[in-house]
């Protein structure tokens, strides 16, 4: 690896005093910040492969330097610093687009792992673009976000290369998707790509299925096998929810990235394997190598290059696209052509959470598609809870908004929950008040009362 140039920014000089020597013990090139506006100016001027940056520093704030940093010089690594306890912090400034993070007072073997990495990363994105794929991505990957975008770039940068790639994010946001992508427009796009959900596998085979077995190995092993690391021989393997994985096998798969070889279950002869090594998780990896849930060595050898795919409700403005694209799949798949939706209809999937992510727009989508009667898609078709979790979180917009208080704010809420729930009760008592005053558990009269406070119309 070239030699690396490094800006450290932090306000102590004792801190930057202790970084420089400890780091240039790593044959890299040193340079100092005392202030966010220093740093700003000198990465104006110069083109570093590290920035450390403490969050904490007087004036322009740590995280202001951060996106600024991002903006002007993308494939610069960044490492933030915090104090003892500030987790939560780091993980909001990696969020942001830190690559990693370090806590005071600095572990010497540590800082050298997290430099390495950082300048390894830089050296490969530096190297990487070609700018033919962002181009074909625009057609794979929906979405002209800014959150989406980046996902692209870091598609586009990492494919060409051979390292390993950490994909995170929450349930349903598109890490196979992501994965495949990688593997589509990289020199292994003609070989396989094995996808390996490691939580679907019990703990039993986990070691066979990976790793293989020879004839003779166990009572079932009437003839050798290979497992999926030989099967992805080069390709790539994908390891979704990688951070399922108990310790022992981490173990074995950190060796398999270290040696590029396996050993089958029952032989004591290793067969080389190169597999480029895509790995995926909805977890907190960093946060289980410190409650020692999940090895430090490996954590480090999977995310050289890491890729953070975003939920829905941070990209919500490429939902009409998203949607439009489910329609077209739904209506080649079941011939229901529905020309588009509502306003309503999509400003209350803008007041929804998306728990579930791409995949819960999908089963929202097709709900409405197999509900509805005509061919716009109307609130009406929607889920129960999408309609409730909504209205709440368009209330509470608006309550803001209006200057409620804390108390008449609650009083709407309740009145919204009371009045959907007398209609629905109503259309299961076929509009019969003695049924559904006792279903509900209120006289005749007060079911009457709020009829004609919420406005409720039935038929």
């Amino acid at each position: 690896m070239r030699k690396g140039k490094i800006l450290i920014v932090d306000d102590e000089p004792q801190i930057l005093k202790i970084l420089s020597r400890l780091l240039s013990k790593l044959n890299c090139e040193i340079s100092t910040a005392g202030t966010g506006e220093e740093a700003l100016e000198l990465i104006g001027k110069e083109g570093f492969d590290l920035i450390i940056l403490d969050l904490r520093l007087p004036g322009l704030s740590g995280i202001e330097v951060l996106k600024e940093t991002k903006r002007k010089s993308p494939a610069s690594s960044v490492v933030v610093i915090t104090a003892y306890g500030s987790v939560e912090t780091a993980i909001q400034a990696m969020k942001l687009g830190a690559d990693d993070f370090l806590q005071k007072p600095f572990d010497t073997e540590q800082l050298g792992l997290v430099v390495r990495r950082a300048l390894e990363r830089s050296d490969i994105l530096k190297k990487s673009s070609d700018g033919n794929t962002l181009k074909e991505l625009e057609f794979e990957l929906l979405g002209n976000s800014r959150a989406i975008q980046e996902v692209k770039h870091m598609i586009e940068r990492v494919a060409r290369v051979r390292s390993t790639v950490l994909i995170t994010g929450e349930t349903g946001t598109g890490k196979e998707l992501v994965a495949r992508l990688i593997h589509q427009f990289s020199d292994r796009s003609e070989k396989p790509f094995i996808a390996v959900n490691s939580a679907a596998i019990p703990a039993t085979l986990l070691e066979n299925q990976f790793f293989g077995h020879i004839k003779g190995a166990f009572t079932d092993a009437i003839e050798n096998r290979p497992g999926y690391f030989e099967e992805a021989d080069g390709g790539t393997i994908f390891l979704d929810e990688i951070g399922d994985l108990d310790l022992n096998l981490q173990a074995k798969i950190l060796r398999v990235l270290q040696e590029g070889e396996v050993t089958r279950v029952g032989s004591a002869r290793p067969t080389p394997v190169n597999a480029r090594v895509i790995a995926a998780t909805n977890r907190n990896l960093r946060r289980m190598v410190e409650d020692k849930q999940f090895r430090q060595d490996l954590y480090y050898r999977l995310s050289v290059l890491p890729i953070n795919v975003p939920p829905v409700r941070e990209h919500k403005e490429d939902l009409p696209i998203l949607i439009n694209h489910i329609l077209n799949k739904l209506a080649r798949a079941t011939g229901h052509k529905i020309t588009g939706v509502s306003p309503e209809f999509l400003e209350t999937l803008r007041n929804f959470a998306f728990p579930g992510n791409v995949r819960e727009l999908e089963n929202i989508i097709e709900h409405s598609v197999l509900l509805t009667t005509g061919t716009i898609l109307t609130p009406d078709t929607l889920p129960a809870e999408v309609m409730e979790s909504a209205e709440i979180a368009g209330l509470s917009n608006k309550s803001v908004g209006d200057g409620l208080t804390l108390k008449q704010a609650k009083a709407r809420m309740t009145e919204m929950v009371e009045s959907k729930l007398i209609k629905q009760v109503l259309e299961e008592c076929d509009n019969n008040f003695s049924r559904a005053s006792r279903k509900l558990g209120i006289s005749r009269s007060a079911l009457y009362y709020k009829i004609k406070q919420y406005k409720i119309n039935f038929s």
